[in-house]
């Protein structure tokens, strides 16, 4: 008997506990994605050397649904619900439309480096939403460990920014606002529907709006195509629209919203790193904002809710 319970504990340790893989791989995909929206304010800054800033924001959803549409098309993927439309429609209207607009309008006068640590706030707003919108409570621990990361990103904005927030700011902050809408309902959404499923018809849905916008932006602004322009263009457009949100969608809907969100504390010190090599220079405050950043990012992940 003890020998059979040994050998039922053995194969239980060898196959894994389905939970714990669970997590680890929505873990995992969040973190993708959070790798790929670090490389978005780059390569925005890039796209922003041959495009004006409406082109740039309506030609990369337009790619960005073509490939979605493409996929959705090939798998003849079935129309979602109608009760899923108004959660999609807030999910283009907040990361296919409204970040990249405001981000991108920011950046013409804001460095990649002082974006990324201003939008380092998005996580705790994330977690607010979703509290307010599907009811999640996490607990004290967590949000102290929010509380403060959020507190030192601020904290480093301000010191970056001379103590005065500038209109690149305003942008900036409502941004935050519209992107954490959307991540609120396109998590909830990935429960029902999978990740790129979400992400996908948002791109569609946006295209009434972003096709005309496409050919205005286009008549009416200077393009010139460069090595920098396109390749900047191409990432945010596949990369940053489109695959960066499945993984995170996915990973949200594994591991839930609250904890995928502290993981973006990360991205504003992975988009420093990235700037740095692209010439930009690094502030002196960066490494400390980075430990108490990633020391939030430990305790979030291990708070229970």
């Amino acid at each position: 008997m003890r020998a059979q319970s040994s050998a039922t504990g053995t194969a239980a340790i060898a196959v894994g506990d389905p939970a714990k893989v669970s997590a680890a791989a929505g873990t995992l995909q969040a973190a993708l994605g959070v790798v790929a929206f670090s490389l978005t304010f780059p390569a925005t800054a890039w796209g922003l050397e041959g495009f004006g800033t409406w082109t740039l924001v309506a030609v990369r959803s337009v790619l960005a649904a073509a490939i979605a549409g493409s996929c959705l098309l090939g798998l003849r993927v079935p129309l979602p619900d109608r009760r899923h439309w108004a959660g999609l429609a807030v999910v283009g209207a907040g990361v296919v439309l409204g970040f990249p607009l405001l981000t991108t309008l920011a950046l013409r006068t804001s460095t990649t480096a002082h974006a990324a640590v201003v939008v380092g706030l998005l996580p705790l707003t994330t977690a607010l939403l979703s509290a307010l919108r599907m009811g999640t409570r996490p607990s004290r621990t967590f949000w102290v460990a929010a509380l403060v990361g959020a507190a030192a990103v601020v904290a480093f904005t301000v010191q970056q920014s001379g103590g005065a927030l500038t209109a690149a700011d305003a942008y900036l902050f409502a941004a935050l606002l519209v992107c954490a809408a959307g991540y609120t309902e396109g998590g909830r959404l990935a429960r029902v529907m999978p990740g790129w499923q979400v992400i996908g018809w948002a791109l569609v849905l946006c295209l009434p709006l972003t096709v005309p916008a496409t050919a205005v932006a286009l008549s009416l602004e200077p393009v010139e195509l460069t090595a920098h322009s396109v390749t900047g263009l191409l990432w945010v457009a596949v990369g940053s629209q489109f695959l960066g949100l499945v993984v995170w969608y996915r990973g949200m809907a594994a591991i839930g919203i609250p904890k995928a969100s502290q993981l973006q504390l990360a991205q504003p010190l992975l988009t420093l790193v990235w700037s740095v090599l692209l010439g930009e220079h690094l502030p002196v405050a960066a490494p400390v904002t980075a430990v108490a950043v990633l020391v939030c990012i430990a305790v979030t992940q291990r708070a229970r809710g």
